[in-house]
């Protein structure tokens, strides 16, 4: 029987070199799973995996896509599920995908509905008042709007905040109720392995990685990206709080805090995610 194991978990708790040691076990190359590391323009502050851990083992879906270029959970799912069928047409028994983007992780299993196509004018009133109001009123409304979204998304991703309530504005329906269809067959069997750490231990280590980007360069990048900074993809933690550090809007002892209390938070909202799916399995590193 052809399986997909999934190594899920919330950010800098291990899951690339969880899945590397699996991936070896099984043959397998890794898939990667992750909404960020999937941009060329992205290495530090998105934790690519390191030269030595992708010379381990063959990565697809890292760095392959240009910050330029839209993509969407749904073209996720199309390219995923593809390559997957490749590889196991290839002789695959087990193939392993690693990653933390949940939304992702939920269209190649479950399949995504048909969500309207972008109205780009309404998608550019969006980004202009998150650029103007901040991702905070957006938030607003959209828990006014959407409550089950509201709760459910990461609301720290400007991004995803305005799909969401572009979707609801747009439709006058709630961007939840577009994941009540029939789940989708796939040819595979999928396993979701989670792994975990104590609460504290990882909080610690999310701050320990922040420290550790900083120290890799991650000021350097940012500033590189400053010119971008209006692209979805550069909504993103690690990046905004900098931006605004180069606005002057903050120091840098904030900004660096900040990076550490939102990736602590966006890695509380990757457990609530999954929290609600009784199909994982839990497993603690010790």
């Amino acid at each position: 029987m052809r399986k997909l194991l999934i190594i899920l978990g919330p950010t800098a708790v291990g899951k690339t070199d969880y899945s590397i040691d699996l991936a070896l076990k099984y043959g397998s190359p890794i898939i990667s799973c992750d909404s960020r590391q999937i941009y060329r323009e992205m290495s530090i502050g998105t934790a690519v995996p390191s030269a030595e851990q992708l010379a381990a083992v063959k990565h697809y879906f890292i760095q392959d896509h240009s910050i330029h270029d839209i993509y969407t959970a749904g073209k996720y799912e199309l390219e995923a599920v593809a390559l997957l069928e490749k590889l196991f047409d290839e002789g695959h028994e087990t193939l392993v995908m690693a990653g933390g983007s949940g939304f992702y992780i939920d269209a190649v299993c479950n399949g995504l509905d048909d969500f309207p196509p972008a109205d780009q004018e309404l998608r550019a009133s969006l980004m202009e008042r998150l650029h103007t109001e901040g991702v905070e009123s957006l938030r607003l409304e959209l828990k006014f709007l959407d409550p089950e979204s509201y709760e459910t998304i990461d609301i720290a991703n400007g991004q995803r905040v305005i799909r969401a309530l572009e979707v609801c504005l747009m439709t006058g329906r709630k961007f939840s109720s577009f994941k009540t269809n029939p789940l989708k067959k796939r040819s595979f069997e999928i396993e979701k392995i989670g792994i975990s750490r104590p609460r504290e231990e990882l909080y610690e280590r999310i701050d320990r990685r922040v420290l550790q980007m900083v120290d890799e360069g991650l000021l350097e990048e940012a500033r590189g990206l400053l010119p971008e900074r209006e692209l979805p993809a550069m909504q993103t933690v690690g990046y905004r709080e900098l931006f605004d550090y180069f606005d002057g809007k903050t120091d840098l002892d904030k900004a660096v805090e900040l990076i550490q209390r939102n990736t602590r938070h966006y890695a509380k909202r990757q457990l609530s995610w999954w929290g609600r799916d009784k199909s994982i399995i839990w497993k603690p590193i010790v």
